[in-house]
């Protein structure tokens, strides 16, 4: 994509708007983005972000939920919707002769949405069902202690679904505040694609969305967090047989120059994250640490993940070790190939390597009329359009001095948490 194929527009209300026409299908996706996660909650609240994007599914009364989803069926279409740490997104994928209904649903849910208080009161069984679930894997316990261990101060500390705690006492008067400081017009970004005529989908906006209320948008309080003094480590205990090793450092935000070189290094490392929602990944057993500890029969596997975020958050590696694995050795493979990096150059060849797998996962999360519109949103809640845009040319720019000087930088031992997931060797009790 290149600046001169996306309209962009600002309404008197302060929504923005991102058109791109692709009239290689006639489908056409459309999203509303607002700049609201996790991010912008704090003590007490914990998971509202989420509960909301739940309650928009509710309905409103022109458009009550009875009547949604056999609506976009009907009309051939998909739905869905998205809670992070620093946005929540709504989409519409449908035939291009039948996107007026969502362009009219979206306008209408973020003035009229409905937060009826048995729906509240059945949503928080809902929620609370949900977060038992992910309760239930071991990665996702040991990853919230890790996480809660990286971040003191930053509302990063909590995950997206919010704490048990918090979610058993949010009131339905917490929610609806939630959703009017948050979704308003000022608050949101309007990103399409597809098979349409960018002036006449204009003027549609315009006339849907860009005679709401004008609001102003919430000035964002977040707290920095504090250096690291020092290494972090958490054991958690619990039912099941496999061993997990999780090792998070402190990463640069999306906007930063290291991050480029960066998303480099994991793909040299464990293989490449993918940082589209929808994207296929790609097979890391050619990655450094796939060799070191799944070939050499010590885990079952590997894996990275790499968030593009409006702050700093973590750069993540985990294995998931064999019957018998000792978490200590394991630790001790990933920080000998982490040293690798530190002292030895990579060499031109793995460099364009890995460089090619970097660029073929941002080349698949790319490619469907639902990913273009994605990206024209996604980019802009942490940075801008020509993040987007540059992103290949960012990435083929990377060298090997840029890697080890980031891997030196931020691959250290005093600026990460290693957390132990330790198996007790029972079941967990359904």
């Amino acid at each position: 994509m290149t600046a001169s194929t996306v309209v962009r527009a600002r309404f008197r209300n302060g929504i923005e708007v991102r058109l791109k026409e692709i009239h290689t299908a006639p489908l056409i996706s459309f999203w509303v983005w607002y700049r609201v996660g996790a991010r912008n909650e704090r003590p007490g609240i914990t998971g509202i972000s989420h509960w909301v994007e739940h309650m928009l599914f509710k309905g409103t009364p022109t458009f009550p939920a009875s009547v949604l989803d056999r609506a976009i069926s009907r009309d051939g279409g998909l739905w869905n919707a998205f809670t992070w740490y620093d946005w929540t997104a709504y989409f519409e994928t449908m035939p291009a002769d039948r996107i007026d209904l969502a362009l009219r649903l979206e306008a209408d849910r973020m003035v009229h949405s409905v937060f009826d208080p048995r729906q509240v009161a059945s949503e928080r069984t809902v929620i609370i069902s949900e977060r038992e679930g992910h309760e239930n894997e071991p990665t996702f316990r040991l990853g919230e202690e890790v996480q809660a261990a990286a971040f003191r101060v930053h509302p990063y500390h909590h995950e997206i679904i919010g704490d048990r705690a918090d979610l058993e006492t949010m009131t339905r008067q917490d929610l609806v505040r939630h959703y009017r400081t948050y979704y308003v017009p000022a608050n949101a970004l309007i990103a399409v694609a597809g098979d349409f005529r960018a002036r006449p989908m204009l003027e549609r906006l315009r006339q849907l969305f860009g005679r709401l209320p004008r609001r102003p948008a919430p000035a964002p309080r977040v707290r920095p967090e504090p250096p690291q003094p020092g290494e972090r480590r958490v054991i958690v205990e619990g039912p099941g047989e496999t061993t997990y090793v999780e090792v998070a450092y402190r990463a640069p935000p999306a906007v930063a120059p290291d991050f480029f070189p960066l998303a480099v290094l994991d793909s040299i490392l464990a293989g490449a994250s993918s940082l589209n929602l929808f994207g296929a990944g790609l097979s890391n057993k050619t990655s450094r640490l796939y060799r070191a500890l799944v070939q050499a029969d010590l885990a079952a596997a590997v894996s990275s993940e790499l968030a593009a975020t409006i702050d700093p958050f973590l750069y993540g590696l985990r294995a998931t070790l064999r019957p018998g694995g000792a978490a200590e050795e394991a630790l001790r493979v990933i920080d000998r190939e982490i040293q690798r990096v530190h002292d030895e150059p990579i060499s031109a060849e793995e460099l364009a390597k890995a460089v090619k797998q970097a660029r073929a996962l941002f080349a698949y999360g790319s490619e469907s009329i639902t990913n273009q519109a994605f990206w024209l949103g996604y980019s802009e809640m942490f940075a801008d359009g020509a993040w987007f845009e540059t992103y290949l040319e960012r990435i083929a720019a990377v060298t090997p001095d840029d890697i080890q000087r980031v891997a030196r930088e931020v691959l250290r031992p005093s600026q990460r948490v290693v957390g132990f997931y330790l198996p007790t060797g029972v079941a967990r009790a359904a």
